[in-house]
């Protein structure tokens, strides 16, 4: 029983806290800032900001790929994630959100909001630099 404790308390020192979109990027860069593909990723937060579990949603083309909402919701429900951070790179350097990012975000937002799950922010991710959504108020 008391090993069970502790190893319980060691996962809880490893969970990562994320406290700022600059956090996001240090965790997510190294995965997807130098791919030649865009990949698109859910980060899963519990109530302290600490991440839970970031899953790869999908993998595209070189200008974009599908988000299936529902898959992103399910899995927040069963790792007991409270809030989310969406993140995915734009191979072509580009820092701008398209039209269909911007859309994304509002779809994913409006249905985590029913399930009393928040988005926190969404990250657009290169090599160098990335785009806050949070950061810039266009959440």
């Amino acid at each position: 029983m008391e090993l069970g404790r502790r190893r319980r308390g060691e996962e809880a020192l490893n969970k990562r806290k994320i406290n700022s979109s600059a956090s996001v990027f240090e965790l997510m860069q190294p995965i997807i800032g130098e791919l030649p593909h865009e990949e698109f990723w859910i980060i899963y937060l519990n109530n302290s900001n600490k991440v839970i579990q970031k899953n790869q949603l999908s993998k595209g083309g070189i200008t974009g790929t599908l988000v299936d909402v529902r898959l992103v919701l399910k899995n927040a429900l069963e790792v007991g994630a409270v809030s989310l951070i969406l993140a995915h790179n734009h191979p072509s350097g580009t820092l701008k959100p398209s039209e269909s990012d911007k859309n994304l975000t509002y779809k994913l937002k409006a249905a985590a909001q029913s399930l009393d799950i928040k988005v926190l922010d969404h990250l657009i991710v290169t090599e160098k630099a990335y785009f806050s959504f949070a950061d810039e108020n266009v959440l």
